[in-house]
């Protein structure tokens, strides 16, 4: 991955202690830049960054769009200094810097009419170069935006973004039909376009002020899209659809597994890899511009689900669990070859977790892409556990102390998921008697591994419990909400992280 072997803090935008109840694009987004410097780190890793919606619990994993940026970064404090804002934008608003969870619903109760509020600004008082911009960001992005500005609209305008159900010359994307829509919804399409504008501008300023410091971004891209999506809506082709109701024939999820007995069922509508003996041309053309459109937000990128590529779990659609479901042929090989052909060398680090096999290793492999080992999946009591720092084979990997779908380190050690045989296990193999600060211990044992890059959630570095868990597969609400505080991340941890990155010669600046 690296030539050298690094590390970087695993934490999403939203977050970030922002001052408004959620964390944004604005000044908490430079200071933790700044902190990733002071300890001495070279990366930084997040979540998908998609607009997210209520109906999936605010979920980044279930987004409207996988081109569209989350309307909730935002900040509203870099947007109230445009020259063609009328008034305080920020007067009124709830100050909420000190909270330790977003509450999204709060927060999209007053973000969302300050954004139209603002746009308003901007159609009737920015300047001609202003207004120039935002018309060169609307062609350059005109692939993508365009269509997904309409589908906002459409949802809005029908209170449900569940486009199949749309009248049938809408779901069905009728030429006429489009049209008039276009005409009847220009000031909504505007305001949807408008808000991808500012999320864009104030993204690609806080990438450059990153990439000034020397930190790389590792971004994540979920496998699937959402059914009621604007990819699926626009690209219906691609995905395995019923051909009448247009609902999806066949859905993602995961057998039985070390989260759920059940399985896991997403939802979410399964691609139509193949044409005969060959990949289907629409369907990689799709991933092309996806692939192509992601590189330009990020460093690097996870591919959530990599073993999706190799084979899939394919459920009908009528089950209610993912249970009965069965393993179908991925794109695999030629898909990631004509990938490399069109974008050359792809920086992707492959989720490889769960159920994996020969195939999606040497997919994985064959294409030198580093795949993932989690500590906490590696004390078993199997010797040839493949998580465990002395069975790595290689250097290419990104070692994690726990991902946002696991619990905290201390959460998972001190609680019920771990009993008392396998934390005698944990505590022999770091060689600790007692498990004070065992959080550090856990931390150490992933920097002195030979993995390429280590990566530790925030909250592991703090040291939380399973308050600040940010996902727990399986479930709908209550996740996605932790959100750091003002002064907890302070010198003192950053100086110790950095002392240990030195001791393990990571992060060649640092030493």
């Amino acid at each position: 991955m690296t030539e050298e072997r690094n590390s970087g803090l695993l934490l999403h935008i939203t977050s970030l202690p922002g001052r408004y109840g959620i964390g944004t694009l604005g000044s908490e987004a430079y200071a933790f830049a700044d902190s990733l410097v002071e300890a001495g780190q070279k990366y930084w890793q997040i979540l998908p960054l998609g607009p997210v919606s209520p109906m999936y619990g605010f979920s980044p994993y279930a987004s409207s769009s996988t081109f569209a940026g989350n309307w909730f970064m935002i900040s509203l404090e870099m947007l109230a200094r445009e020259p063609w804002i009328q008034g305080d934008l920020l007067a009124d608003l709830p100050v909420r810097e000190g909270e330790g969870a977003v509450d999204f619903p709060a927060v999209m109760a007053f973000k969302l009419p300050v954004l139209k509020k603002a746009a308003g600004d901007f159609f009737q008082y920015s300047r001609v170069e202003e207004r120039e911009a935002f018309e060169r960001f609307c062609v350059q992005e005109q692939d993508w935006l365009s269509d997904y500005a309409l589908f906002s609209a459409l949802a809005d305008y029908f209170q449900s973004s569940f486009w199949p159900d749309w009248p049938p010359e809408t779901a069905t994307r009728k030429a006429a039909a489009l049209l008039a829509w276009q005409e009847k919804l220009l000031p909504k399409i505007d305001f949807f376009r408008f808000v991808q504008f500012i999320f864009f501008k104030q993204w690609q300023a806080w990438r450059m002020c990153c990439r000034q410091k020397g930190l790389s971004i590792i971004g994540d891209l979920p496998i699937y899209v959402n059914i009621d999506s604007a990819d699926t809506w626009v690209n219906p082709g691609i995905f395995q659809l019923h051909p009448k109701s247009l609902k999806p024939s066949y859905i993602a999820g995961l057998p039985p597994d070390y989260f759920s007995s059940t399985g896991q069922l997403w939802g979410n509508p399964l691609y139509r890899w193949f044409e005969g003996d060959q990949i289907k041309e629409e369907t990689l053309a799709w991933w092309i511009k996806r692939f192509a459109h992601a590189f330009r937000l990020v460093d690097w990128l996870r591919i959530d689900h990599f073993r999706g590529f190799a084979s899939y779990w394919s459920v009908d659609a009528r089950q209610k669990t993912a249970v009965n479901g069965r393993w179908e042929k991925g794109p695999g090989h030629e898909f990631f070859s004509q990938l490399e052909k069109k974008l050359g060398r792809l920086p992707l680090v492959a989720e490889d977790l769960g159920y994996i096999t020969p195939d999606v290793e040497k997919l994985r492999d064959d294409f030198q892409l580093p795949g993932m080992k989690i500590l906490q999946f590696a004390f078993d009591g199997n010797k040839k556990n493949p998580h465990l720092p002395d069975n790595f084979q290689g250097t290419n990997w990104v070692i994690y102390t726990g991902t946002h779908d696991n619990n905290t380190v201390n959460g998972w050690f001190f609680g019920p998921e771990t009993d008392a045989r396998q934390r005698n296990r944990v505590r022999r193999y770091l060689g600790i008697n007692a498990a004070d600060a065992f959080h550090w211990h856990f931390i150490r044992l992933a920097l002195e591994s030979r993995a390429d890059l280590a990566v530790i959630p925030v909250q592991d570095l703090l040291g939380l419990g399973p308050e600040a868990r940010m996902n727990l597969p399986g479930t709908g609400e209550g996740n996605w909400r932790w959100k750091l505080t003002p002064g907890r991340l302070n010198t003192e941890i950053l100086q110790k992280l950095k002392k240990m990155c030195i001791i393990y010669r990571l992060n060649k600046e640092c030493i």
